[in-house]
């Protein structure tokens, strides 16, 4: 599950739970949006731990992610998008663990997937961040972001991360639960008031971002797991 980390709890987590002995080591100046930046892109870091930082709280997820509802949902939607973008040539598309930071926002996590145009480079609403000759950050308002709904993230995807990515101007956000009996599949537009979720018609919604229709559907395998399809026009 997800642990939430304040000033005033000890700062060392095993297994997720507090510990005096340290394998986790987070930083006192974690807690400002440049010290969590130093420290996740730190050789002390782990590789591939998912962290959060929004509004001066760290929150590490150290839930495993769960094969039918939320791996097997992001290896379809990265197989479509990715080969759009081999298509259209929009720009950079990334899968997991790639920090993105918004300053003005004050959120820095790791979304499960995200766009990088070519446009947003150019008029400098986005930019790389190279750290010892090598990439490690995207910094500004990506293009389009997506979050899988696990039980650990619910709160966090549907209610802190939205409204984190609307200050931060990511003008497209998708959010897809397929835990329960209903699969369902949220493609939020970027308005002054807050997001806003695009009409679905038949199945098919809009985006604006990749200027394509999609819907995502699911039935059961020979093995009687999930298999999910975005289909796109």
């Amino acid at each position: 599950m997800s642990t939430a980390l304040r000033k005033s709890i000890p700062t060392v987590v095993v297994n997720g739970a507090l510990r005096p002995d340290v394998l986790l080591h987070v930083p006192a100046d974690a807690h400002t949006l440049d010290g969590f930046r130093r420290w996740v892109l730190s050789d002390e870091f782990p590789e591939k731990l998912r962290v959060m930082f929004l509004d001066g709280e760290i929150y590490i997820d150290m839930s495993t992610e769960e094969i039918r509802s939320h791996a097997a949902v992001k290896a379809e939607v990265a197989l479509v998008i990715l080969g759009l973008n081999r298509k259209l040539d929009l720009g950079n598309i990334y899968i997991n663990g790639v920090l993105v930071t918004n300053k003005q926002a004050k959120v820095s996590n790791n979304p499960d997937i995200v766009a990088v145009f070519w446009n947003s480079l150019e008029q400098k609403r986005v930019e790389y961040v190279t750290r010892n000759d090598k990439e490690l950050e995207i910094v500004g308002s990506p293009d389009w972001l997506l979050e899988i709904v696990s039980d650990s993230s619910v709160f966090k995807d549907k209610t802190q991360l939205r409204e984190a990515y609307h200050r931060a101007g990511v003008r497209e956000y998708w959010i897809i639960d397929a835990r329960g009996d209903d699969l369902n599949f949220e493609l939020l537009y970027w308005q002054p008031a807050g997001y806003v979720a695009a009409e679905t018609q038949k199945g098919w919604v809009q985006s604006r971002a990749f200027k394509r229709r999609f819907r995502l559907t699911r039935k059961k395998d020979r093995r009687g797991a999930w298999k999910y399809t975005l289909a796109v026009k």
